[in-house]
């Protein structure tokens, strides 16, 4: 197995340490502070944990309250607010340091038939003939901050192989751009396999539960690079932004696997008061609408 896909699958598996009280271990970021991606996927395990497996997760709406120490572990409560005879409801309240870092509100459906119709699938090219994080990272190493980002950026993201469409931020910095990006992504390495080889991860959390929780980690990884497009900033990497995540929400429509190539079609209708908005669209191979996405963010441009 991979070893940094161990690695995350690792994250996910979440000690219970109690009937809904769960602790999970953190692990430093590409930034001083716990990646957002992570708290929200075990948030969702935490909360999807105390549902029946037959009810996967529908939507998610979650906030950031506080930069997350990668030092310490994160302890989840998990709050029942409702079983229905079709959805269930539950509130989970990561906590560090006796503070409240991060709230999500998740809702599960059980499955059933209805009225069905979807955007079509928007273009993009085979993801085969991309480059991958280790051809496209080391290329712009000139433009970061320091030689290490790349570095840390390729250590960051191992578990997941992610490929940009069009150049992404940083490599056309000063550049203004259509506030739009699209990038392919799945797990780099078989889930079937990495699970079958060992993990707590394959103990603890169902199969359809952790392809959606992968899935929520890697939706915070991009979102908000159109809204840097739109003003031809670099992000983080090149020191021209400073940011962080406000608020996301997630929407599951229909099945997936995370280990199969995804495409994330994203887009930024707006900025302005040092927020922007980013909404995405997950699609799976054949064509099919999978996820929605919408995150707020904070982005600044530092003062010097």
């Amino acid at each position: 197995m991979n070893d940094a896909l161990r690695s995350l699958l690792d994250l996910l598996a979440l000690e219970r340490i109690e009937q809904d009280i769960f602790r999970g271990e953190s692990r430093a970021s590409v930034v001083p502070r716990v990646f957002g991606g992570q708290v929200a996927a075990q948030a969702l395990v935490a909360a999807g944990r105390t549902v029946p497996a037959d009810r996967p997760p529908h939507s998610l709406h979650a906030y950031f309250l506080r930069p997350g120490d990668p030092g310490a572990p994160i302890v989840y409560t998990v709050d029942r607010i409702r079983d229905g005879r079709s959805f269930t409801t539950r509130r989970v309240v990561a906590v560090q340091h006796g503070q409240p870092i991060f709230h999500l509100s998740a809702s599960f459906q059980t499955a059933e038939e209805g009225l069905e119709h979807q955007e079509p699938m928007p273009a993009a090219p085979d993801p085969l003939t991309l480059p991958s994080p280790a051809e496209m990272l080391p290329r712009h190493a000139g433009r970061y901050l320091t030689p290490a980002v790349a570095d840390r950026l390729l250590e960051a993201r191992a578990a997941i192989d992610l490929r940009y469409v069009d150049e992404p931020p940083y490599a056309t910095v000063g550049e203004v751009r259509e506030p739009r990006s699209q990038v392919w992504f799945r797990t780099n390495g078989d889930l079937d396999k990495a699970l079958a080889d060992g993990t707590d991860c394959g103990d603890t959390v169902t199969r359809p539960l952790l392809d959606i929780c992968l899935v929520t980690y890697v939706s915070d990884m991009t979102l908000l690079d159109s809204i840097l497009l739109a003003h031809g900033r670099g992000g983080w990497a090149v020191g021209d932004v400073v940011g962080a995540s406000l608020d996301h929400a997630m929407w599951f429509h229909r099945p997936l696997r995370a280990d199969e190539w995804l495409l994330y079609d994203q887009e930024s209708p707006t900025a302005q008061s040092g927020r922007g908005l980013g909404k995405g669209r997950i699609f799976t191979a054949d064509g099919q609408l999978a996820v929605s996405v919408i995150q707020e963010g904070v982005i600044r441009v530092p003062r010097d």
